[in-house]
């Protein structure tokens, strides 16, 4: 068996109608039902076994907050003026539903129900690319605006946005689905929906049956993994933790296969049955390393489109209008066009997952501000670096001196060096206090002989004896009484000298620290950056600075934006120079200078027949000048 290829739906089938490719595991039916209706594929492919019987579910989501705020329940409720209002966030008057990709099966199933549902006018269907447009959604939903979207399980969305607790399940006026589907309606009423507006929920999708499809030729050479297929099932809260922990930062070829590991070590008896079963009827083929892998020679116009995946990373790859652009995406597009390449381009939502599907050979080419690192080197090839950059640090603006005081006495507060010198203070007054009221509770009626009264009038004395050498209106009448006052008043000077030099130094202390102006200010200061990084692998390497990593650059935005304990972040400089100029304006800035230079380039696989072309086109595109009209355009 070789490495497996990561393929879309319809590339999958055609190939293994065609016996390139001998099966996979991510067959969804009766969603997939439409390719086994080709009689090209239907003839020559077969789905076996259930995965995951049932488990699969589709449907449309809300954010729990706005469902219960604007009791919405169904998408008859969208239509509502201050339903789409709250949903419309391109301003041209309609709901914004983040849906599938164009081509995908769930695609058909939306477009039906605004049409049967008489959704056209008030629904928009965003349609582009699903990751950076669900990644944005959560965002605005983490900042506590309204989101309405289409999702299935299992996938990371679901993890992200549990249904129950930050988002909803809503219904579908009633049960309606395209034709060939038509005899499903019924299966789209389901109970124990867990997270749903009502039990049992009209989802407006069936169930759906995660299966193995294989080629039909295969199967009967190989009778043993057919019975395989035929017995394996996996939990779909089994799949769902993986998921979450692809997502949270283990997406990378080894982590997959130790996940992979992890699962049959914590299920070996299920599985040594299944083997056994399958082992009676034939023999299971041996696993076999992946070939080496070659290099063609290169032949853009002859060649499948190339495979390119890609990360927001303003200004280099904006994602807007359901469109990438920006500089890297342009530049890219100038490649492509000088080698006459068609290309794919597909986001991500992390930089490991950018990185990996490269390294694993999933995509041909990764752009965006992609660092050319010594790490990065040891799993992947460059292209010539195409922009010199380094890293920076960002800080909220001091809007006024008044701010700034309020900031330094917000941290004077919080400083445990204030509260060390208050308590020496307050524990000599009460000492003090104690000596007095001894001396003359007997005999003086100022210094009354109940202890709590008299410990306080004696407290009182001490405090304003020390401040102000006293009002007169309490003294000491005995001659102990006397001495331990005339003691007091020469010692307060230098209690008081004490305390006041305490808070002075904690004011100038927290003024000093307070001011971050670069690098050298950091330690002992909350930084944030993005894991996978070079800013998360330079802060890594400083024994004096502790950072808090955020998987993406727009959680790592929502945690600035909303507030959260955070002094500083160190990411790319002309990132964050794009984000200070743009989306944080008047809020943040860039301090101290560019370090830690980084170039950036284009990543493919190691080997690749692309890397000779794509430099000899790039060292061209320099040579015509139009790099530097891509650069203008885009910098200035």
């Amino acid at each position: 068996m070789k490495a497996p290829t990561t393929l879309s739906n319809d590339e999958f089938y055609a190939a293994a109608a065609a016996g390139q490719i001998d099966l996979w595991a991510n067959g969804w039916f009766p969603l997939h039902d439409r390719y086994l209706e080709q009689s090209e594929i239907g003839e020559a492919v077969e789905p076996v076994g259930f995965e995951v019987p049932g488990g699969a579910l589709q449907g449309y989501l809300v954010d729990k907050a706005t469902a219960e705020r604007l009791n919405i329940q169904s998408l008859a409720d969208l239509p509502r003026p201050e339903v789409i209002e709250v949903f419309d966030h391109d301003g041209n008057g309609q709901a914004d539903l983040i849906g599938c990709n164009e081509g995908w099966a769930c695609a058909e199933v939306i477009d039906h129900h605004l049409q049967e549902y008489d959704l056209v006018a008030a629904v928009e269907h965003i349609q582009g690319d699903y990751a950076p447009l669900i990644e944005s959604a959560i965002a605005r939903q983490q900042q506590g605006q309204s989101i309405l979207f289409y999702t299935w399980t299992p996938n990371w969305t679901a993890n992200q946005l549990p249904p129950g607790e930050a988002v909803v399940w809503i219904e579908v006026p009633y049960a309606s689905l395209p034709l060939g589907q038509k005899a499903l309606e019924s299966e789209t009423v389901m109970t124990g929906i867990t997270g749903c507006v009502a039990d049992p929920c009209k989802l407006g999708f069936p169930r759906n049956d995660i299966r193995a499809v294989a080629n039909s030729e295969f199967l009967a050479a190989n009778p043993a993994v057919r019975s395989l297929l035929e017995q394996v099932t996996i939990p779909l809260a089994d799949i769902a933790a993986q998921n979450a922990r692809m997502v949270s930062g283990q997406g990378d070829e080894d982590d997959i296969r130790r996940h992979a590991q992890d699962w049959l070590q914590a299920n070996h008896s299920l599985v040594d049955g299944w083997l056994a079963t399958a082992q009676a009827v034939g023999k299971i083929p041996p696993a076999e390393p992946a070939p080496e892998s070659t290099s063609p020679a290169l032949s853009p116009p002859t060649l499948a489109p190339v495979r390119v995946v890609t990360q927001r990373f303003e200004p280099f790859v904006i994602y807007e209008n359901q469109a990438y652009q920006g500089f890297s995406i342009d530049l890219w597009g100038e490649i492509a066009n000088e080698l006459n390449l068609s290309y794919e381009l597909v986001g991500v939502n992390s930089v490991a997952k950018l990185l990996d599907e490269v390294a694993r050979g999933a995509a041909d080419v990764a752009i965006a501000g992609v660092g050319i690192t010594s790490q990065r080197e040891e799993q992947l090839d460059f292209s010539y670096p195409y922009y010199e950059s380094g890293l920076q640090v960002m800080v909220p603006s001091d809007q006024s001196e008044l701010m700034k005081l309020l900031s330094i006495i917000g941290a004077v507060l919080r400083s445990p060096r204030l509260y060390y010198g208050v308590g020496i203070l307050i524990l000599i007054l009460l000492i003090v206090a104690h000596l007095l009221w001894w001396s003359e509770r007997s005999h003086n009626h100022q210094f009354p002989d109940d202890y709590l009264h008299g410990i306080w009038e004696a407290f009182w004395w001490a405090a304003v004896t020390v401040t102000t050498v006293g009002y007169g209106d309490k003294v000491p009448s005995r001659a102990v009484g006397r001495f331990f006052g005339l003691i007091w008043m020469f010692s307060g000077y230098f209690v008081l000298a004490y305390f006041t030099a305490t808070i002075a130094t904690t004011f100038t202390v927290q003024e000093l620290q307070g001011v971050i102006n670069g690098l050298e200010d950091l330690p002992g200061k909350r930084v944030a950056t993005v894991s996978a990084s070079p800013a998360a692998e330079f802060l890594d390497g400083q024994t004096n600075l502790l950072f808090r990593d955020y998987k993406t650059l727009e959680e790592l935005y929502v945690a600035v934006e909303t507030g959260k304990d955070i002094d500083a972040v160190v990411y790319d400089a002309p990132v964050l120079q794009y984000f200070v100029s743009h989306q944080g304006q008047g809020s943040y800035q860039v301090v101290g200078d560019v370090f830690q230079s980084l170039n950036y380039g284009i990543a493919l696989q190691q080997g690749s027949p692309y890397r000779e072309a794509i430099n000899a086109t790039l060292l061209k595109l320099y040579e015509t000048g139009q790099y530097e009209e891509i650069y203008q355009e885009w910098f200035g």
